[in-house]
């Protein structure tokens, strides 16, 4: 059910009346910020004085507080697309685009556990046999099974991060096992904002001694953040769902009001 007919149609109705400079005090930004948020649909419109002030109400205050309580979880560019779907009467579209938030994480999570479960199988002196080259995959392959670009996997192998073998003849790349496992544990680096140049010994390590130690604290840490987005996107959600449905409500009340 849609839920934009709720009248943002005039904070006159409402006691609260606020000024871009009072919710602009109340985040710590600029009022020029809170103009920038209404016009990129983070908050609802404001109504406008005769000589085009703005004003702003109660539903104002509770979409900024949304917002802000979005962000640290889902980030500025999905918690803004959020509020701009919501406000704009799609709450199915809000709610599909929170559910592809906790799905990307679902799949950072999945991808950490594939890593942890390597390092597992590393945990002894001695690298696992590579399976047969018949199980080679090329680049476009492991890029869909990595869910990450071509161009990617490109700029790994040039920073001397990836070496595959080359087929003869046509010179495709040639992706075994052991490349592929390389792969997982340079993206899942990658994602805790780990520097090539951090990546190369971690990885040089796990070569030379199927030491695992670097990349075992590299993987924890990343456990603790994902946990930390998980416990963010939570709070978010939690006020998200309060903000929605106090839309709901102020729609029902002046329905009832107007029938």
């Amino acid at each position: 059910m849609p839920v934009l007919p709720l009248s943002f149609k005039s904070v006159t109705n409402h006691e609260v009346r606020l000024r871009p400079v009072d919710l602009a005090r109340l985040s710590g930004l600029s009022t020029q910020q809170i103009r920038n948020y209404e016009d990129a649909g983070v908050l609802p419109p404001a109504t406008r004085t005769e000589s085009g002030y703005r004003v702003f109400g109660d539903v104002h205050r509770r979409a900024l507080l949304t917002y802000r309580a979005l962000q640290p979880g889902y980030g500025p560019l999905a918690a803004t697309a959020v509020m701009r779907t919501l406000h704009d009467g799609d709450l199915p579209g809000a709610l599909a685009l929170v559910d592809a938030a906790h799905a990307g994480l679902h799949e950072q999570r999945t991808a950490l556990r594939a890593t942890r479960e390597a390092l597992e199988t590393l945990a002894g002196r001695r690298t696992p046999k590579a399976t047969p080259r018949t199980a080679d995959l090329r680049i476009g392959e492991v890029a869909a099974l990595l869910g990450v670009r071509t161009s990617a996997l490109r700029v790994w192998e040039a920073a001397g991060l990836l070496t595959p073998a080359r087929e003869r003849g046509t010179r495709y790349r040639q992706f075994g096992p052991d490349d592929i496992r390389d792969a997982r544990l340079i993206q899942t680096l990658r994602r805790s904002h780990y520097l090539l140049d951090q990546i190369r010994p971690v990885l040089e390590e796990l070569r030379r001694e199927g030491g695992t130690e670097a990349l075992r604290a590299a993987v924890t840490a990343r456990g603790e953040a994902l946990a930390g987005r998980t416990r963010a996107m939570l709070a978010g959600s939690g006020r998200l769902a309060e903000y929605m449905d106090s839309l709901d409500c102020t729609d029902g009340t002046e329905r009832a009001a107007n029938s």
